[in-house]
């Protein structure tokens, strides 16, 4: 199960050279997973203030390998690789017209509010099978 979010390069996410910022791809993906989320179903606002539970990234492994530049029309791609009780493994690559730029593992953890971890919501659950 997979999921595609597209967006435009915008200026303010470059850097002198007229390429991608590399942090900016934690924003790009953050978005990403994040409408992957609403996706399967899942209202982060009411998650918090129904049951207390928040998202977390808790690791992040990432390749850059090519560079994106202004104006560019970016594909990022959204899998589940692996699920734990409190924690998400998930594979997010972005690709222009194709060619992958950039790949990520990202861990994403369930937390309370204080910062205990938490099972994973029933619905998200739920929606991975």
């Amino acid at each position: 199960m997979s999921h595609h979010y597209r967006l435009r390069v915008y200026y303010e996410d470059t850097d002198l050279a007229g390429i991608v910022y590399y942090a900016n791809y934690l924003r790009f993906i953050e978005r990403a997973r994040t409408e992957y989320v609403r996706a399967m179903g899942v209202d982060q606002v009411a998650l918090k203030t129904d049951e207390g539970i928040v998202f977390a990234v808790r690791r992040v492994e990432a390749d850059y390998l090519a560079p994106a530049k202004f104006d560019d029309e970016l594909d990022i791609e959204t899998r589940i690789e692996q699920t734990g009780g409190a924690r998400l493994v998930m594979r997010q690559e972005v690709r222009r017209a194709g060619q992958l730029l950039f790949a990520a593992m990202v861990t994403i953890v369930a937390l309370t509010e204080t910062g205990h971890p938490a099972r994973l919501p029933a619905i998200l659950r739920r929606n991975l099978h």
